[in-house]
């Protein structure tokens, strides 16, 4: 008997009473996939997430599920992974979404904006508030099915030739700044330009640019600021919890089985939440090799502060009379940022605020 007649006549209690279930199971469960990054095999944080996941769902499938990561440049360009997850070239990819507010702002929101929400909040808004809802909504335009995964938590806010003492020191300065961060810089008189990271350190160094910002400490002594600009500004108030992503294919996840769907899901909340524990636990010897190395700590000045946020605010406002699609995230994101900051005001800032102080 032909087999899918067979299958159709017995039913799965017949395929399996025939023992003929195994074969089918596993030519249905082997899977091969590949997933590109916006980041370099050099930065293990962040392309390392990648492999997190990947090592996981072939842990979770018995080693039937099969995902070769790639870096930036290897398939695709590193700010090529939206047209490539959305064309079919790639099954999926892990980027900074903000990479792409060119195409439309409202992807910075699943990432980083200024001012915006802390990495905490950042995922307590998508798995317990709208977030993910919203997103799913906007990215299906894309044909991107979209997860958390990956958050570097608060950022530093670059190196810097000279030290920024003022707004008056921004103006002219052109500063490597990643995403939406730029707009508002332009808009309180830097000149912002968006370089990926495998080519910030020659920008620099040729004076092409007369500041930069990657991450942190533990990645940014990687790539070798401190020795071509040594004040090092915090914090990145463009960035306080930017959040990566897992892009995937519709037709490709539509394809899962509801059990690999499952696995795929865990799989990037797992990469999700061990990115965000290597920074915590990276970063702070990282900073003082930085400082060990010639790093001068700075804060920028608070005119320079409520200047951005003056300028961020008016410019949410007006994206959203102008884009419906940023409107509709943004008022749940605006939301749903002012009450959790009201309740991190009095808990984790008030703790923070008395332990930062001690002498440990």
């Amino acid at each position: 008997m032909e087999r899918r007649s067979f299958i159709r006549q017995t039913g799965l209690a017949g395929v399996l009473a025939a023992g003929a279930a195994p074969a089918v199971v596993h030519a249905q469960a082997n899977i091969r996939w590949r997933i590109t990054s916006s980041f370099p095999k050099s930065l293990d944080t962040l392309f390392g997430v990648c492999d997190v996941f990947a090592k996981k769902v072939s842990e979770m499938t018995g080693g039937k599920f099969q995902i070769t990561t790639h870096a930036a440049g290897e398939l695709v360009p590193a700010f090529g992974t939206v047209d490539a997850v959305q064309n079919g070239t790639v099954e999926a990819a892990n980027t900074a979404p903000y990479y792409y507010f060119g195409k439309d702002p409202t992807f910075a929101l699943s990432c980083a904006i200024p001012f915006g929400l802390n990495s905490r909040q950042m995922t307590a808004w998508y798995y317990q508030g709208n977030g993910l809802k919203v997103m799913r909504e906007f990215y299906a335009n894309f044909n991107i099915v979209n997860f958390a995964m990956g958050n570097t938590g608060a950022q530093m806010g670059g190196w810097w030739r000279k030290e920024i003492k003022s707004l008056a020191d921004l103006k002219g300065q052109k500063f490597r700044v990643g995403g939406f961060g730029g707009k508002i810089v332009e808009r309180i008189g830097g000149v912002p330009a968006n370089i990926p990271g495998g080519e910030i350190y020659q920008a620099l160094e040729k004076g092409t640019i007369d500041a930069a910002e990657w991450v942190g400490p533990y990645d940014d002594e990687k790539l070798g600021f401190v020795k071509v600009a040594q004040n090092y500004a915090y914090p990145g108030w463009w960035e306080g919890g930017p959040q990566l992503e897992l892009h995937i294919n519709s037709k490709a996840f539509d394809s899962l089985s509801s059990e690999y769907k499952a696995i795929v899901e865990n799989a990037a909340a797992f990469a999700h939440t061990d990115m965000q524990a290597k920074y915590d636990a990276l970063n702070p010897a990282a900073l003082k090799r930085l400082v060990g190395a010639g790093a001068k700590l700075f804060r920028f000045p608070k005119d320079l502060m409520d200047a951005a946020f003056k300028e961020a605010i008016a410019y949410y406002d007006e994206l959203s009379g102008s884009n419906p699609a940023w409107k509709k995230v943004y008022s749940d994101y605006a939301a749903f940022r002012r009450d959790a900051n009201l309740w991190f005001r009095f808990t984790e800032a008030g703790f923070d605020d008395f332990m930062q102080q001690q002498r440990l």
